[in-house]
């Protein structure tokens, strides 16, 4: 990724934060494994300050949408806080397979990590750590359904999780897909974030546009695509 190619995903500056369209596929950070990831890039996005930014959370490596960087200590400092107390609002766009049987409804089951041999991934279990998801259908069609997923705590894959649970796994997710999805790519977006940094100011809402790879789905289960 050049430097003039990460400058033109940049959604959103001021002093303290930056939030990017992170593009599915490439990791936020450096893994045990190595490979390409978009810390390595974050020299881009000083802007005459003389540190990069940092990353204020994560997000999966399939994954797209609003991602939020401090631009120094303070403003991770602060952000930390507003992530941990859930003051921070998301809204994640998502195809899923199969169809609620609801408009809308919340998901509240806890989760745990699957075993120490697969890494990060999870299950629902009783003896987990609180998670809650709101939903809501956006539009259905010919066995898929778009949804607006709103995470109310925020543990690793949830919504993928909580989705695969319920019944309607994400379109393209291989860990907890329940069925064949012929190669395509994780159809999970970052849509929104709202972020109430200052005071006296409503909180700074900023949108990611939907991936290219969505597109053809989410047009074909709403009466017009959404942009």
């Amino acid at each position: 990724m050049t430097p003039e190619e990460m400058q033109s995903r940049l959604l959103y500056r001021d002093g303290l934060i930056l939030v990017i369209d992170k593009p599915s596929g490439i990791a936020v950070h450096k893994g045990p494994k190595g490979g390409d990831n978009l810390e390595a890039h974050f020299e881009a996005l000083r802007f005459g300050l003389p540190r990069s930014p940092a990353l204020a959370h994560r997000l999966d490596r399939e994954t797209s949408g609003c991602l939020v960087l401090g631009r120094h200590h303070k403003a991770l400092t602060q952000l930390g806080l507003l992530f941990k107390q859930g003051k921070i609002g998301k809204t994640y766009w998502a195809v899923v397979v199969g169809s609620p049987e609801a408009e809308e409804g919340l998901i509240d089951l806890p989760l745990a990590r699957l075993d120490a041999t697969r890494g990060w991934w999870m299950k629902v279990d009783p003896l987990g750590q609180p998670a809650q998801t709101r939903w809501k259908v956006l539009g259905r069609n010919e066995g898929f359904s778009f949804l607006a997923l709103t995470p109310l705590t925020g543990r690793t894959h949830q919504l993928r999780v909580h989705c695969a649970a319920m019944g309607f796994s994400i379109f393209g997710d291989p860990v907890y897909g329940t069925s064949s999805c012929d190669g395509a790519r994780l159809h999970l977006h970052a849509r929104a974030i709202e972020i109430p940094l200052y005071k006296n100011k409503d909180p700074l809402r900023i949108e990611a546009p939907l991936p290219a790879h969505m597109e053809a789905k989410v047009a074909s289960l709403m009466d017009l695509a959404v942009k």
